[in-house]
């Protein structure tokens, strides 16, 4: 498994299934307060802490797709990395992310079609052994073949 290094690119020549990449993030107020502003999202469940200890979550969580921009990075960077296009990708929330939490975003390859050089990526996003977001993607891989 890759864990937070150089940026790189896999070809889908190089990918098998069952291959993983992950990256790590503390979540902060910052992230929060700048993924507000470029988003455009500011709900107050991510902002205001009085408002949010009165929602079902009891304090402020972080975007639901902050926690998932996480994933683009793992795909983007790692595996398959630079020169991926990214086609499609489910989410299914399942907990929420808070300020100061350690966020752990993993990708598994779990299917390629190499003549269209698809790749199926299983997503996952926890802190700690709490799952916090699954779902599964899929991208086009770089080729070490010119087309």
């Amino acid at each position: 498994m890759l864990d937070n290094h150089a940026p790189r690119s896999v070809c889908i020549e190089d990918i098998e299934i069952g291959m993983t990449s992950s990256r790590r993030k503390r979540i902060t107020d910052r992230d929060i307060a700048l993924f507000a502003e470029v988003s455009t999202d500011r709900n107050p469940v991510h902002l205001d802490e009085a408002y949010a200890q009165e929602t079902m979550f009891q304090g402020r969580i972080a975007h639901g797709m902050l926690t998932a921009s996480l994933i683009s990075a793992v795909i983007g960077e790692d595996l398959p990395g630079h020169g991926t296009v990214y086609l499609s990708q489910s989410l299914r929330f399942m907990a929420p992310v808070r300020p100061g939490d350690d966020l752990t975003a993993q990708v598994k390859v779990t299917a390629i079609d190499h003549a269209r050089r698809r790749v199926t990526l299983e997503t996952l996003c926890s802190v700690g052994n709490t799952v916090v977001l699954k779902g599964e993607a899929l991208v086009m891989a770089p080729s070490a073949k010119l087309d």
